[in-house]
């Protein structure tokens, strides 16, 4: 088994079991135990150096396997997402949005703004309607095609 799925697998259980609320009121029973230990000790420096340098190993181990948790979590989101815009007729543009640059991301955004100001412009200019019963049952909303989005977004 290669190192990185080991990690992986190792990440995710960390990462599973750390989530959960008895590894919570275990960390706090701990802390309640050293404190309480405090007297017994003198609260001397040893005894503060435990706590500070126990919570600290842990701290830094931990950032690197929630990293890994959170970035295979956003994968995972990111390919269901595409596997939806692809399966639909949805704008194709978007599938990959998230190797875009940040100025790339905030003018797809504006364009998505200005869009959705349109469609509740155009909606209201149609006068009142009764909402549908389902999500479902939604109308189309007019927008430009992919190969227009992609023009504008390129547009200085």
């Amino acid at each position: 088994m290669r190192i990185h799925d080991l990690f992986n697998r190792m990440s995710h259980a960390v990462s599973k079991a750390t989530g959960q609320p008895t590894t919570f009121v275990v960390a706090v029973l701990l802390v309640v135990v050293w404190a309480i230990s405090g007297p017994l000790f003198g609260f001397s420096e040893t005894w503060q150096l435990v706590i500070n340098t126990g919570t600290t190993i842990i701290t830094f181990l931990m950032v690197f396997v929630l990293q890994s948790s959170q970035n295979r979590d956003g994968l995972a989101v990111q390919l269901k997402l595409d596997e939806l815009i692809l399966a639909t007729k949805a704008e194709n543009s978007f599938v990959g949005a998230e190797r875009l640059t940040d100025d790339e991301i905030r003018q797809l955004r504006e364009l998505c703004n200005t869009q959705r100001i349109e469609a509740e412009q155009q909606l209201e200019a149609e006068g009142p309607r009764r909402p549908p019963a389902r999500a479902h049952e939604k109308g189309p909303v007019s927008r430009p095609s992919s190969h227009s989005r992609r023009q504008k977004l390129k547009a200085p």
